[in-house]
């Protein structure tokens, strides 16, 4: 935190709002990654995303999807038939009793229909509270801050917040950002964390948000090592954004596993 010692809390709040500016420039393709349809998929592919990543998850929901449909079909399943579908999903018993209870609550309770409000949410079988922000942003547009380990990391690493409890997190960043951007914020910060911001060596030198982030140099900053270091298939052009060569990122970048 040298480079911004002494910082003010309004000068905190336009140093976030400019960063968050950037990382809208930087990741313009940045949404939640999780393949749904419905309110009710994306609820049970975030319950599913616990402790894996979001790629096994979307190799694993086109065939639940496909025979659970309603609340009431989760609600009737086949304790043993879904814990197979889910296995590839690890913890998967925990899951598979996560959603029939899900199922069960939702027929009970609203009518099979998922609430659109956090303190309903966050009462289902499943849900806490990042789950619930994510339903809420991506399913019913309802603007909500998703904590992740990503989001935690980055906001500590951006000097946005000095904080590791999520909710505490969300309350800080909610203060420092308009409402209205709350939801493609968490999108692109978490973008940003598997692609350039990773947790054991973040690309500084490739970083469009260098100038503006107290940990620059936590990272290699020389710009060819940090090249290497990006991922995903815009890294060359997140090389470019940030004035880097493209031709220093390696071809495998493009397909290189990201942090979950």
């Amino acid at each position: 935190m040298k480079r911004f010692a002494g910082e003010t809390p309004i000068g905190r709040k336009r140093r976030a709002r400019k960063m968050a500016r950037l990382l809208a420039d930087t990741h313009p393709d940045a949404h939640c990654e999780l393949d749904f349809t419905t309110p009710l998929e994306l609820a049970v592919a975030t319950i599913l995303s616990a402790q894996t990543t979001d790629v096994r998850v979307n190799q694993v929901t086109p065939r639940l999807f496909a025979k659970f449909r309603t609340a009431a079909d989760y609600a009737a399943a086949d304790r043993a038939e879904m814990e197979e579908l889910l296995r590839p999903t690890g913890f998967f018993r925990a899951k598979t009793d996560s959603l029939i209870k899900l199922g069960q609550t939702l027929l009970a309770e609203y009518d099979g229909r998922l609430p659109q409000k956090l303190d309903q949410l966050v009462k289902l079988p499943g849900i806490g509270r990042k789950t619930a922000n994510v339903i809420l942003g991506n399913a019913f547009d309802v603007p909500g801050i998703t904590v992740d380990t990503h989001f935690r990391r980055l906001t500590n690493r951006f000097g946005w917040v000095q904080e590791d409890d999520p909710v505490k997190i969300e309350f800080l960043v909610a203060d420092l950002i308009e409402k209205r951007d709350w939801t493609m914020l968490s999108h692109r910060v978490i973008f940003h964390g598997r692609r350039v911001c990773h947790a054991r060596k973040p690309a500084c030198g490739a970083c469009t948000l260098a100038a503006t982030c107290p940990s620059y140099g936590t990272g290699p900053t020389e710009a060819a090592p940090a090249a290497k270091l990006l991922k995903g298939p815009r890294a060359r052009d997140l090389a470019a954004a940030a004035g880097v060569d493209p031709d220093l990122v390696p071809a495998a970048a493009a397909l290189a596993p990201e942090e979950p």
